[in-house]
């Protein structure tokens, strides 16, 4: 898909495609083969209309009464998220957090591989952590630029995020997930994301009876 086709898709559209991937691969798991815009909604709460809108924006994938072929929808999410290939991502930050995300088996046959683990802290540099070597944050403009490495996920304290963050746009680092919780600046091609989970759960708390 080009970008000019790219740019009239709604953001919030995009947003919604992997929580169809995922849904899909559940019921492929489940040994169907075919499912509905009812059954898709159903499962993620979203109006199976709002569904059928989304998918139109790429093209048709369903016929009227007869659904969708589930293993060529995923391969269509796939090709349309990027995720049809392998992308190496780079970890920046050895602590407990970073640790847990280099363990992460989810990322496998999903598009993503941790390819490295940085660190600043003497003492966690070339410790060896499951598959990784933790590499000094010193050598990881060089490193990200020699593989082309293109993602990365910040596990930093919040005051480190933003000096990382300017290091990983020079190396050629395109797309960031943040876990910092502190909002950071980038150039407007730069994709970023945040995870920050105090700020979901005081979004819940708001509901809540004391």
């Amino acid at each position: 898909m080009s970008a000019k086709s790219q740019a009239v898709i709604p953001d919030i559209v995009i947003g919604r495609l992997p929580l169809y991937l995922r849904a899909l691969r559940r019921l492929q798991q489940e040994d169907k083969s075919v499912t509905s815009s009812q059954e898709l909604g159903g499962r993620l709460d979203i109006s199976s209309a709002q569904i059928r809108k989304d998918l139109s924006h790429f093209g048709g994938f369903g016929k009227q009464g007869t659904g969708y072929q589930i293993e060529y929808l995923i391969d269509k999410l796939q090709d349309v998220l990027q995720v049809n290939q392998e992308w190496m991502v780079a970890v920046i930050g050895a602590g407990n957090l970073g640790i847990a995300i280099s363990h992460y088996r989810g990322f496998q046959d999903r598009g993503f591989r941790i390819a490295h683990l940085f660190d600043i802290s003497p003492q966690k540099i070339g410790q060896r952590i499951g598959e990784f070597v933790v590499q000094p944050v010193s050598s990881m403009r060089a490193i990200i630029r020699g593989e082309g490495i293109k993602i990365a996920m910040l596990a930093v304290p919040a005051e480190d995020a933003q000096a990382v963050a300017d290091q990983l746009v020079d190396a050629g680092v395109m797309a960031i997930l943040n876990y910092a919780p502190i909002n950071i600046n980038v150039p407007a091609a730069v994709q970023i994301q945040y995870i920050d989970p105090v700020t979901h759960l005081q979004h819940m708390t708001f509901y809540l009876d004391d």
